[in-house]
């Protein structure tokens, strides 16, 4: 393949991206921001999940976040990633069945008013669904970061940044900018 036909595809991602980008909602964006800047000013916990691509993003979060807006700072974020913890994620998949593998850990230590962000690229993963669903239950605020239709995870919550385009890829592009994004205007 030449240079000039690798061109065409990088362009189409590229334009698809940007298109993306400047269609995300506004409002879902401030709200976003916001949510995470009032569980840092409330001292409450923010509790994020993914799975695959969508938990390397809930990572990268957290790393952000504990180390990137809080490192030597009065005010810190106390956010746990529930997809780290790799041999808790196992006994509950093995024992319990890998839908509880999140709403089990929140079982542990969800407290009402807590932040819980649940990421899924198709808007359907039900371990993530099934985890926002109950940290409603029991008072939380929940925030979907989903993409396509935004699926069951979209409905669940009761706030979402909806990346509406069904490209695995740009949803988690835009999803990775989301944490980027925030770290700038809350640092």
């Amino acid at each position: 393949m030449s240079e000039d036909a690798l061109l065409e595809p990088i362009e189409n991602y590229l334009a698809s991206l940007r298109q993306q980008i400047a269609d995300l909602d506004r409002n879902e964006l401030t709200t976003f921001v916001g949510l995470l800047r009032d569980a840092r000013e409330g001292g409450r916990q923010i509790f994020i999940m993914g799975n695959g691509g969508s938990a390397a993003t809930a990572s990268h979060f957290v790393c952000d976040f504990n180390k990137g807006l809080s490192f030597g700072r009065d005010g810190k974020y106390k956010i746990i990633c529930l997809n780290d913890n790799v041999p808790t994620l196992m006994a509950y998949a093995n024992d319990v069945g890998y839908d509880a593998v999140f709403v089990e850990q929140l079982k542990n230590f969800l407290r009402a008013g807590d932040l819980v962000i649940g990421i899924s690229g198709s808007g359907n993963s039900a371990n993530v669904v099934k985890a926002v669903e109950y940290a409603n239950a029991k008072g939380a605020v929940t925030l979907a970061l989903a993409g396509y239709d935004g699926g069951a995870l979209k409905r669940a919550a009761r706030h979402c940044v909806h990346v509406n385009i069904a490209d695995m890829q740009i949803v988690e592009d835009i999803h990775m900018i989301l944490d980027h994004m925030a770290m700038r205007v809350l640092g």
